[in-house]
C-alpha cells in the first residue's frame, strides 16, 4: 500500500471555494475509483490557506495507472480542474509508506494534528522510528495516533504522523500528561537529537473527509 499526501496552498479567501469544489464536483467524479480518499482537511493553525488530502493506492503502479485514467476523464478536466486552477498557489506531494496505517478515531468532530519531522540523513529516520514505535504504547495511553508514515518521495528522511483530539484543550491535556510519563521522558532524551526539523499543523476535517 502506498499513501499520497497532497498539500495545496490556495489564495487567501478561497479555501471555502476549494473545499466546496472538492466535496461536491471532485467527489462526484472521483468517488474512490481513482484511489481511496483517506482524509481531507483544512489547515487552521500553522501554515494557513491550505488543504491537505490523503489518498491510498495498492502500489506505485496502480497510482500511476489510476492518475493517468483520471487525467483522461472529461469531467475531471472539463469541470473540476477549471474550478480549482485559479485558486491554487502551488501543489506539494509526499508519497508515504505506512508504519501504522490510518485508523479512524472512535468519535467524530475532532481536531487533527499533522506532525512532520525531518531526520538526520544516513540512518537518522530509522533510528527515530525504532525509538518512537517502541514508546508509542506508552504515548497512546494519553491519546491515540491516527497514523504514522515515512516518506518515500517528496521530502526525504521525513516521518509524518497524524493525531486526533476532541478539542484543542484535550490536545493540551494529553500532551501535558505525556510529558509526565517516565517512558516518554526517556524517549525525549534520544528521539529529538536524531531530528533536524519538527513541524506541526492543526487541521479541521472537510465535510467529505472519511476521517472526521
Amino acid at each position: 500500500m502506498i499513501y499520497e499526501l497532497r498539500t495545496y496552498p490556495v489564495k487567501p479567501g478561497t479555501i471555502g471555494d476549494m473545499v466546496k469544489a472538492a466535496s461536491t464536483v471532485s467527489r462526484d467524479i472521483r468517488k474512490d475509483d481513482y484511489g481511496k480518499l483517506e482524509g481531507y482537511w483544512m489547515t487552521e493553525i500553522g501554515p494557513l490557506n491550505q488543504v491537505m488530502h490523503m489518498w491510498s493506492f495498492s502500489s506505485f503502479e496502480e497510482r500511476a495507472r489510476l492518475r493517468a485514467e483520471l487525467s483522461r476523464n472529461p469531467r475531471w478536466t472539463g469541470e473540476y480542474v477549471p474550478l480549482i486552477r485559479p485558486l491554487l498557489v502551488r501543489q506539494e506531494v509526499r508519497l508515504l509508506n505506512a508504519i501504522r496505517p490510518p485508523v479512524a478515531p472512535a468519535s467524530t468532530g475532532n481536531v487533527y494534528e499533522f506532525r512532520n519531522y525531518r531526520a538526520k540523513p544516513a540512518g537518522g529516520l530509522k533510528q527515530w522510528l525504532d525509538a518512537f514505535t517502541a514508546v508509542l504504547p506508552a504515548r497512546e495511553k494519553h491519546s491515540r495516533i491516527v497514523g504514522l508514515w515515512q516518506t518515500e518521495a517528496g521530502q526525504p528522511n521525513e516521518a509524518c504522523h497524524i493525531w486526533a483530539y476532541p478539542s484543542l484543550d484535550a490536545r493540551t491535556e494529553a500532551r501535558g500528561n505525556a510529558m509526565k510519563d517516565p517512558a516518554w521522558q526517556e524517549f525525549l532524551t534520544k528521539g529529538p537529537p536524531l531530528l533536524e526539523e519538527m513541524h506541526s499543523t492543526i487541521m479541521l476535517p472537510a465535510p467529505h473527509s472519511p476521517l472526521k
